[in-house]
């Protein structure tokens, strides 16, 4: 397999507005907007760029090439830190339990309260493949390269990780949720407000939403049922999130109402397990399962699809074409996970 994910740059942008505009809507982190996706690079290229080892409000964009063709199929995001600028604002589902003895009932109400939780947090986002690449695994090659550039780059990072699932979106891309709540607060509808959301942020939720808690009971089952519920499109990337540890724990989205996803940074499965080896040199005749293989530091940063061969101190060889595309030197450390 000739695909290797990179850090993305200035020259990838038409191809990431072309898949952009193929996600459908409700994508807040690839708007098909060109000035958003300009500034996204730009933001990109200077998160790679920087120097000082710490966590930091960045964004590190990146793509899947076909290294032989030099087409980019896909594209991923991590942040660095949210709510570095302003508050990131959750929905949490909470339950209010209370006692009539005149009655002799006990009433649980539900409830929707708009928390920002996750301020301090890192989180990945943002993964897109181009509908004619959705099968051979390049959705676990970007996903599980996020984390092995947070491995590598571990002090640039918070110690809790989140991931955001895009919730039910309708047939005319409008959201149930939304109508339900913010849509009554906003006076725009779902399109205007993720576009505006991706382009400016979501500060004006802030200016505008009720700060009281919201008791389920007053909305209308089309927005009961849809809380928590991730886009058709988003159950394999649950899926994925969830084998690497990721837990849904009653937060959602306050524009669709999709699931927010959580997990404690060091125990993803894949910043975990990874083993750190040393590279020994190229091998035409490695057998078994391919691995997912990642090496290089910040801008240089590269991964793919290889099968190594390790031996007891550590060192370990890589087949030739992986070794290629991660244009790794002998002496030089990688990291290996295995799929």
């Amino acid at each position: 397999m000739s695909f290797r994910v990179r850090p993305a740059g200035s020259a990838d942008f038409q191809s990431i507005y072309e898949m952009a505009k193929l996600t459908g809507g409700g994508f807040t982190n690839l708007p098909p907007d060109r000035g958003a996706l300009v500034e996204k690079l730009v933001r990109s290229e200077n998160a790679f760029a920087r120097e000082e080892d710490i966590q930091a409000d960045d964004l590190f964009v990146f793509v899947v090439e076909n290294d032989d063709t030099g087409q980019v199929r896909g594209t991923c995001q991590i942040f660095g830190l949210i709510g570095a600028e302003m508050p990131f604002y959750s929905y949490r589902i909470s339950t209010l339990t209370q006692t009539s003895k005149a009655l002799g009932r006990v009433f649980r109400a539900e409830m929707l309260t708009l928390v920002s939780d996750f301020d301090g947090s890192s989180e990945v986002g943002g993964l897109f493949l181009h509908p004619g690449e959705r099968a051979g695994g390049l959705g676990l090659l970007l996903a599980r390269s996020r984390y092995l550039f947070i491995k590598a780059h571990r002090k640039r990072f918070g110690d809790r990780l989140i991931a955001e699932l895009r919730g039910v979106i309708d047939e005319g891309g409008g959201s149930p949720f939304w109508d339900a709540i913010a849509g009554r607060f906003f006076g725009m509808s779902f399109q205007g407000a993720d576009e505006f959301n991706a382009a400016h942020g979501n500060q004006f939720i802030a200016d505008l939403m009720p700060k009281t808690p919201i008791y389920t009971a007053m909305l209308p089952e089309s927005a009961r049922s849809v809380m928590g519920v991730p886009h058709p499109s988003g159950r394999a990337a649950m899926k994925m999130l969830e084998h690497e540890g990721f837990a849904y724990d009653c937060y959602i989205d306050i524009f669709d109402g999709g699931p927010t996803m959580s997990v404690a940074t060091d125990q993803v499965r894949t910043i975990r397990e990874a083993r750190e080896l040393v590279f020994a040199g190229a091998a035409d005749d490695l057998e078994g399962m391919p691995h997912i293989v990642a090496s290089g530091v910040l801008a240089g940063f590269s991964a793919c699809y290889g099968r190594i061969r390790v031996a007891p101190d550590n060192s370990a060889l890589l087949d030739r074409a992986s070794a290629a595309l991660l244009r790794i030197k002998a002496g030089e450390t990688f990291f290996a996970m295995s799929r």
